[in-house]
């Protein structure tokens, strides 16, 4: 999938550093349009400084060849950094639902490359879960400039830990 990925999305700086952003949304549906536009202002952002960001509509595999659970979780385990971002407007039972399953199929090792960011203000037992049970990094954000600078930071630690060799490569990604 990793190969597959890269194929097919848009060349950026650090091309083969990829980050799986993630949100409470549904392409094309109109209550969705302000989640979906801002997750895209996220990958876009991520994408100026040299991440090669995507969403699961990118890659634009058709459902009748993976279904979507499949690729939630094929597109997770390929990438460098998954982003989960969860704004006050983010209900979303389907995100839900990607969300545990992600955070079951990963190892311990792999969760260290997941960040669950969320808007200041949410509270919920199982946002606290995430963290505690998964040992998954949790940040708040205030807006999309704090978010976009949570995520560098993560993922300058991410690429430190695979440069000294702390943290393994995804799936096949060389050094």
């Amino acid at each position: 999938m990793r190969d597959r990925l890269l194929d097919t999305l848009d060349s950026t700086t650090h091309w083969r550093f990829l980050v799986y952003v993630m949100g409470p949304y549904k392409s094309h549906v109109t209550e969705n349009e302000e989640m979906y536009a801002f997750l895209e202002i996220v990958r876009d952002g991520l994408r100026r400084e040299g991440f090669n960001a995507f969403l699961a509509t990118d890659p634009d595999i058709p459902l009748d060849e993976m279904d979507a659970g499949t690729q939630t979780l094929e597109f997770a385990r390929a990438s460098n950094v998954v982003l989960f971002v969860v704004p006050h407007e983010g209900k979303n039972l389907g995100v839900g639902i990607e969300v545990g399953a992600v955070l079951e199929d990963m190892t311990d090792r792999q969760r260290e490359r997941i960040l669950f960011a969320h808007e200041k203000g949410i509270r919920s037992a199982m946002i606290g879960a995430v963290g505690d049970r998964w040992n998954v990094t949790r940040r708040t954000f205030a807006d999309e400039a704090d978010l976009l600078d949570e995520v560098k930071l993560f993922a300058a630690d991410v690429i430190r830990k695979e440069d000294t060799g702390e943290l393994p490569f995804p799936p096949g990604e060389e050094s």
